[in-house]
Parts: C-alpha cells; structure tokens; sequence
C-alpha cells in the first residue's frame, strides 16, 4: 500500500470530515430544525407578552408568614380549575412554583398546559393563563416521547439529548475542520513552495 505525504494525508482527512459532517446534517435535519425553533421560542418565552408563557404577576405580600397555608391555597387553585376553566380537567400537580419575592404561588398541573397563580397572602386569583412552553420544552429535549409512551424513567429524553448532543459535539468539531483543514493545506502548500524557491 502506498504511504500518503502529510498533504495527501491531511486531504484524506478532510475528506472523511466533510462525509462525516453531511451525512450527519442529512439524517438530523429535521431533529436540528426542531432543536433550533424550540431553543428560540424557549429563550424568548420571557418577553413573548404571555403568547407562550403566562407572566407572573404579583401578590401583595412577600412575608411568608402573612401567607396562607399551601394546603388551602392548593384547595383554592383546585376550585378556581374546576370552576373557571372546566370540571373535566385533572387535578394532578406537577409542581407548586412558590415566589416568595413576588408575593405569588403558581399551581402547574401535570396533565394539562393551564396554571393559576394565586395571591399567596389573601389567595385571591392574580392569573389564569397556558403555559405553551412545557410543550415546547418536551418538545425540546424530546420529553415528549416518554409522555406520549407514559414511560416513568423517561428512557426517550435520555436518548435523545445523547443523540443530540453528540451529534453537536460532531458537527463542532468536523465543522471546526472544515474551516481550519483548508487553511493547513494551503499553510503547507505555501511552506513547500517557498523551499523548493
């Protein structure tokens, strides 16, 4: 077999990148354009004026000895679900996001995108808003697999973020070659031309 000079070498080498790196770009096309669309919408849902996440309004005491017991602001968030939004939808909790700051606590539930926020010293209703961003989120790191399969371990996300992240890894560095590859040849073009002047 015949030895390859560096050249040949570094030209091989580049070669098998730019495969490598298109034929990534062509299998994850649609997993990156995803990643892509929910990774803005996520970084913007701040400032999206409650189009993707409700914003959270304020309460009229931060003291948290002033606040009501959670087990009766929970039984007021219940009411205000079933009374205000529809009788029909789970009850279950995902999380109750305290706001000590603002005054405010937030009832997310599990299996539905609505959340109320209650004023946490007089419990009175501050908001009743959709959260698309859970969606998105589960769309993001592909959560949304292991709700569709109600797997407990969550085994999709795993793959997924692992699958994607090495892919990220991949196209750095292949991408990083691609641009400082040529850039060496030529260096070691210019290198051999001058010595043999």
């Amino acid at each position: 077999m015949k030895k390859l000079n560096p050249r040949q070498t570094q030209a091989k080498i580049l070669r098998i990148f730019r495969k490598v790196h298109r034929a990534t770009g062509a299998a994850l096309f649609l997993f990156f354009f995803i990643l892509a669309i929910t990774g803005i919408l996520l970084g913007w849902k701040s400032n999206s004026k409650n189009l993707i996440i409700p914003q959270s309004y304020k309460g009229t005491a931060s003291n948290l000895q002033n606040w009501l017991p959670v087990d009766s602001l929970h039984k007021k968030a219940l009411f205000v679900l079933k009374d205000s939004i529809s009788a029909d939808l789970s009850t279950e909790l995902d999380r109750i996001d305290i706001r000590k700051n603002k005054g405010m606590v937030k009832f997310i539930f599990e299996n539905h995108t609505w959340e109320i926020q209650l004023d946490g010293a007089t419990g009175n209703v501050l908001n009743i808003g959709k959260r698309h961003s859970d969606f998105i989120e589960d769309l993001h790191d592909g959560t949304i697999l292991d709700t569709w399969f109600n797997t407990s371990a969550k085994p999709f996300r795993v793959i997924y973020t692992s699958i994607m992240g090495l892919a990220l890894l991949l196209f750095t560095i292949t991408g990083f070659w691609l641009w400082y590859g040529p850039k060496r040849l030529k260096k070691h073009r210019n290198k051999k031309l001058n010595t043999n002047v």
